[in-house]
């Protein structure tokens, strides 16, 4: 195996603790420790009297009930927890897929969604999402794509970095061409709860059936990043047999202290939610303020959920623009081409409270730049 260097997070890795706004963040604000144990009285005693050993390699009991709870159809046992979502895609590939196979995947994307399947030798081909169509996406031309030896299909909704969804219809669709053609459905699921309006939130393809696996994590919706807490949800017992035998070689089991704040933090899951859904909210809105102040510079397609949205530069290369826009005022965002796209667009966050703050650097930029 040979994986390439992963652009993205070389490129946070060059900017992001230097940076003094983080315009691009797919993270939502992040809480306390102290703000996330106010939650729950005694949960400072529960931290405290916390022995500091190891937990469960599929991960603690309590935490996997909380997870569970988020599912319609989902035992405990149907859980395997992971240090981060990074460490559960990556088994998951490992797991489910050989030298050889075909992979169809939802692009522009995460790069290690479609990059650990090129490592391991697979044929890997995009399931391009365009701007013209709303960043839909069309299931006659998955159906198309299908081969012989496609293994899995990996799809991300809410979608990173477009804020696109699918209509349920499109997405059952998606879960049946995987099942009639024997492929796996790998559906990354990190920023569901964050829909501009709840009504249109799309069920866990684990929920589906037996052929679909759920990527779930504490970092995006939750703004809880810092506990390094992700997992996978799955009535497929032996693809999660076979990534927990995995995971002996990675990270074998999380953090005692961060799975009991997972626990707690799940236990008050809807406000979390609920605040989160705020700031977004307030944030989208101050985005349409901006955009409509730049028809010139950008074309603005607005996300109908998640954290983040991918518009379009209309003058100028967008990685230029970038680099320049960080060295000269602080402000991080992202070019497009770190998510395999060429069209020129950047991508923009808008969970953190600081928004406001660096979209007025940003405007002053455009005014000078």
């Amino acid at each position: 195996m040979r994986v390439r260097p992963f652009e993205l997070e070389r490129y946070f890795a060059r900017y992001e603790f230097h940076a003094k706004h983080l315009l691009c963040a797919s993270d939502c604000e992040t809480l306390s420790i102290d703000e996330l144990l106010s939650l729950e009285p005694g949960a400072d005693k529960l931290l405290f009297k916390l022995r500091l050993g190891y937990t469960e390699s599929q991960g603690s009991p309590g935490l996997r009930h909380e997870i569970a709870r988020i599912y319609q159809t989902i035992t405990p046992e149907e859980i395997l927890v992971h240090a981060g979502a990074e460490e559960a895609i990556f088994l998951f590939m490992h797991a489910a897929l050989s030298p050889g196979d075909h992979v169809i995947v939802h692009s522009p994307c995460y790069p290690s969604l479609a990059e650990v399947a090129r490592s391991i030798g697979c044929t890997v081909s995009p399931w391009t999402a365009r701007e013209k169509d709303g960043w839909t996406l069309d299931p006659l031309e998955l159906e198309s794509m299908i081969r012989s030896n496609t293994a899995a299909i990996v799809i991300n909704l809410p979608h990173n970095p477009t804020g696109s969804l699918m209509p349920r219809s499109t997405f059952e669709d998606v879960y049946r061409i995987a099942t009639t053609n024997g492929a796996l459905l790998f559906s990354d699921e990190v920023y569901r709860e964050t829909e501009q309006n709840p009504t249109n939130r799309l069920p866990s393809a684990c929920d589906l059936g037996p052929r679909a696996v759920s990527l779930g994590v504490l970092s995006k919706t939750y703004g809880l990043p810092g506990l390094r807490i992700g997992w996978v949800a799955s009535h497929n017992r032996d693809i999660l047999r076979r990534m927990a035998e995995l995971k002996d070689y990675t990270t074998i089991c999380c953090s005692a202290p961060s799975e009991l704040l997972a626990e707690i933090a799940l236990r008050h899951r809807e406000t979390l939610v609920r605040r989160s859904g705020l700031i977004l909210s307030a944030n989208l809105e101050r985005l349409d303020e901006f955009f409509q102040t730049q028809p010139d510079m950008f074309s603005w397609v607005r996300p109908v959920a998640g954290s983040v949205g991918f518009p379009r530069l209309l003058s100028g290369d967008a990685s230029v623009f970038c680099h320049e826009l960080v060295e000269s005022t602080g402000v991080l965002l992202l070019p497009g081409t770190l998510f395999e796209d060429t069209g020129n667009h950047i991508r923009f966050g808008f969970g953190r409270k600081d928004l406001p703050e660096a979209l007025a650097l940003l405007a002053r930029f455009l005014a000078d730049p």
